[in-house]
């Protein structure tokens, strides 16, 4: 045999196709390595390929050996090469010379998406790993295509298909494109649901009992007949609790067939056994101590002979559905057991009655040991500690915890949804546990900062509000952050203002009044000018700024929370000043147009708020407010006959009316009447207003609403004043307020249009009486505290009345609609609502003219 012969036949003995990760070899000779060299690189630098590989000139080496082996493995574990080859080169004496042939993996330079929406293309490429400079293997374009088809099954597209192609890209050595398209196809529907096996419970009970599926029916809107495998699983859970829920608690799925009727539907058969019907039998308590039998059966609420109902029993037990539950669980962790056990035990099973055991491990009374606070940057942990119920040293209990996520998230200086009350180095023995509350600060100071044109003029607005200030660090240059921050006080400066009108409004709030009980003091500035302004002159509108009417006015109150009936209630007092100062401001809004009103007034309110899930979305719980505002009654104490002067005030007014406006007499009689009527103004407010919000299903929210105003007076001779009326229709926003009026949301109909014009002046001179009612649904579509996001659809329906003469509770004009809301910190609550009224407005020349029809609504800064 020649040498070219034997060294031809050695190198086919030797020669490795990396095929596989694992390579074996017969048994090799000892040479040394005289070279390598790597050949087949196109972007990869051969010197760092010689080093990764380990392999070194002159070193001992066996061909064919495990070092090989090692080296092809070891290369091979990159999956940067489609293809790795050892060959012998040359043979001279005791040195072996090799070759390495590689073969690398192509690039991914850039990938497209078709079938989808642009802007899933980002989470899709995230979610696939399909970034730039990815090496293309047949893994992973097996591994995204059924990635890609699983992901779009799940949302009920089974039809999903999805195909992968590469292509040379020529701007890059050894780079592919790549082009993954998407035919979602139409999501499969059920076209029915049959069962069988059933005949204690009914198919439409059943179909009932599947929460998130279900089959075709016409008018269905609210849940669609879409297939999702994981929705229908768990459905077929809801479906065994079904039966537990009415005594069966053998009941099980035999089985369930998915047959397919055409490309976009197919039909569900449950095969189901119910096996007997049970009934609870005895229900003994062992291993209670702090509770005694008839305490804990009460709670439990089970009585001997009910019809078996499994589900009833777990949310008795432990119901992890609600935060707060009334379940025997809750009754222990409420009394400090946090370490406690319940278990139910079916004890023995004669015929069809169950008797159970409900067996109890109390454990260790426990106490908190440690308390902290984490994640308030700018809010001072006096601010935090002062609303936690959770103190050391006292016992455990949940509900303190519950309660303390509430008061925390009414604040609002943190995100409703991530307050969370950690329970650490938790202690059985010692009866001990930790307790650390996360919180993720959220802005609490608002700008508002707006400009319109209306009334004739350019009209601008400033509003600062700083719903966590700290005045004592007034004069602290360092906690300008921008503004001084932490003590949880409010501070509102409001400015407004346009050729015909100008509003100033202070306000300051302290919560906790000396810092030892929640005492809260309030005190609020404000100052309204309205000058005379007539249409005409060279620029369409002329003002008369020695013609005005302005409002001065100081309030301070005082609220406190209080124990009884429950500590969600408070108590508040505030006494109040508005000076009423017309200068030469005869307009016919009021029978004088020179002199001045007084109101000194004391408002009493009674409040309950009890309201879950945060101020923004509120979850649950109620939120409801009495007030009654009273001025002394002057003319009770006076010998001054005012029944008199009213009547002399009701001769004159519709002589003056029929003048025009034009100085007279009679015009100078009633102002003088008047004036002296109203000098001292006096009255009484009192008002209801009551929020109830329930959670419907999931995140959707109910949030039901009644209100109620009248405004009274102590005198028939003297009448009603002319100010503090309500005004209904409309936005609601009563930024710009003339005379203390409360402006009341209607949506459907124009601001205001709702409050009856006054036959003989022509002017809407308010209403003495209003009642409104109005239904909510609500669903968030982000509540991150960068900006909370939700939707809503209303209706409402409401009135107002002159005297109760005229009042109807039932006599109400209706609107509904829809709406949205964006709440973000730095700008307060912004939205838009588009009501329509399907009812007339109360204005003259509405009337005949049917409903009010659709109204659009800008919603800034009004409370939620």
């Amino acid at each position: 045999m020649s040498l070219n012969h034997l060294i031809t036949t050695f190198l086919l003995l030797i020669t490795v196709h990396a095929t596989s990760q694992e390579v074996s070899y017969e048994d090799g000779k000892s040479y040394i390595l005289g070279g390598i060299e790597v050949t087949g690189l196109q972007s990869y630098n051969e010197q760092t390929v010689k080093t990764y590989t380990g392999l070194r000139v002159g070193q001992p080496i066996i061909v064919p050996g495990e070092q090989i082996s090692a080296v092809i493995n070891k290369l091979w574990g990159l999956e940067l090469f489609s293809a790795i080859d050892f060959f012998i080169t040359n043979i001279e004496d005791e040195k072996v010379f090799l070759e390495l042939n590689i073969i690398e993996r192509p690039t991914l330079t850039k990938v497209k998406f078709t079938g989808v929406k642009e802007r899933k293309v980002g989470e899709l490429v995230k979610d696939t790993d399909l970034k730039k400079g990815k090496k293309i293997t047949e893994s992973l374009i097996s591994n995204t295509k059924n990635y890609l088809a699983n992901k779009y099954k799940k949302q009920g597209y089974l039809n999903t298909k999805v195909a992968i192609v590469t292509k040379v890209d020529t701007s890059q050595i050894n780079a592919r494109s790549m082009l993954v398209s998407i035919d979602k196809g139409d999501k499969v529907k059920i076209s029915d649901i049959i069962f069988e096996g059933n005949k204690q419970l009914s198919d439409k009970k059943l179909r009932k009992a599947l929460k998130s599926t279900k089959q075709k029916k016409l008018g269905r809107f609210w849940k669609k007949s879409k297939y999702i495998k994981k929705d229908y699983e768990e459905d077929l859970g809801l479906l065994i609790d079904k039966y537990a829920e009415n005594g069966f608690r053998d009941a099980r799925v035999i089985s369930d067939t998915l047959t397919k009727i055409d490309e976009n539907n197919i039909q569900l058969n449950i095969r189901i056994e119910e096996g007997n019907k049970y009934y609870f039998g005895d229900i003994d308590f062992v291993g209670n101590t702090v509770y005694t039998d008839r305490s804990l059966a009460q709670v439990l609420g089970i009585k001997k002979g009910a019809t078996y109902n499994g589900v009833l029993l777990r949310e008795r037990i432990a119901d992890n559905s609600k935060p707060d539950p009334n379940d025997v669980t809750s009754l222990y962790q409420n009394n400090g057991y946090l370490f406690s056990s319940i278990n139910p035990v079916e004890v023995s099973a004669a015929n069809d009655t169950i008797n159970f055991e409900i067996r109890i491990i109390e454990g260790k009374e426990t106490f908190l040991d440690h308390v902290t606070v984490n994640g308030n940057d700018r809010t001072n942990d006096h601010v935090i500690f002062r609303e936690l119920r959770t103190r050391p040293g006292q016992k455990y209990d949940k509900s303190d915890i519950i309660r303390s996520i509430r008061e925390l998230g009414q604040l609002g200086f943190f995100d409703a949804e991530q307050i969370t009350p950690d329970v650490l180095n938790a202690n059985p023995n010692a009866g001990t546990v930790d307790l650390d509350w996360s919180l993720v600060e959220s802005g609490s100071s608002q700008i508002e900062l707006q400009g319109g044109y209306g009334g004739g003029g350019f009209i601008g607005t400033l509003g600062l509000s700083f719903s966590n200030f700290s005045v004592k660090n007034l004069f602290k240059g360092e906690e300008y952050k921008p503004v001084p921050m932490g003590d949880g006080q409010t501070f509102a400066l409001r400015l407004q203002a346009s050729r015909t009108f100008r509003v100033y409004s202070l306000n300051f709030v302290e919560p906790w009044l000396g810092g030892k009980k929640p005492v809260q003091f309030n005190m609020s500035f404000s100052r309204t000018q309205q000058f005379l302004a007539s249409f005409g002159g060279r620029n369409g509108i002329e003002v008369d700024k020695n013609r005005q009417f302005s409002i001065t006015g100081i309030t301070v109150g005082l609220a406190k929370r209080v124990q009884w009936p429950d500590d969600y209630f408070t108590i508040s007092h505030s006494l109040s000043y508005q000076l009423y100062d017309f200068r030469n401001y005869n307009t016919g809004l009021f029978n004088f147009g020179n002199g001045q009103s007084n109101s000194i007034a004391y408002t009493f309110g009674v409040s309950r708020n009890a309201i879950l899930g945060g101020r923004i979305f509120p979850r649950g719980g109620s939120n409801f407010e009495v007030t009654a505002k009273f001025t002394p009654p002057y003319s009770l104490l006076s010998n001054k006959d005012f029944r008199a002067l009213k009547e002399r005030s009701e001769e004159l007014a519709p002589i003056v009316q029929a003048q025009g406006g034009a100085i007279t007499p009679e015009s100078k009689e009633l102002e003088q009447i008047d004036q002296e009527r109203f000098r001292l103004l006096e009255y009484y407010k009192v008002k209801f207003k009551g929020d109830w919000y329930t959670t419907l299903m999931g995140k959707l929210v109910l949030r039901t609403n009644a209100e109620f105003g009248f405004l009274g007076s102590y005198n028939s001779g003297v009448g009603n004043v002319p100010f503090e009326r309500f005004f209904v229709g409309g936005d609601g926003l009563n930024n710009f307020t003339l005379d203390g009026r409360d402006i009341v949301q209607l949506r459907g109909y124009e601001n205001q249009s709702l409050t009856a014009i006054d036959a003989l002046t022509g002017q809407q001179e308010g209403a003495l009486i209003y009642n409104k009612f109005s239904m909510e649904l609500r669903y968030p579509l982000t509540l991150k505290p960068s900006a909370s996001i939700f939707g809503l659809a209303f209706l409402e329906a409401g009135n107002s009345f002159n005297n109760f003469q005229e009042f109807n509770p039932f006599q109400l004009k209706r609107s509904a609609g829809v709406g949205l809301r964006i709440f973000m910190p730095a700008f307060g609550l912004l939205g838009i609502d588009f009501g329509y009224g399907f009812d007339e407005d109360l204005r003259p020349q509405s009337l005949g003219n049917g409903p009010s029809g659709w109204q659009t609504h800008f919603i800034i800064g009004q409370q939620f």
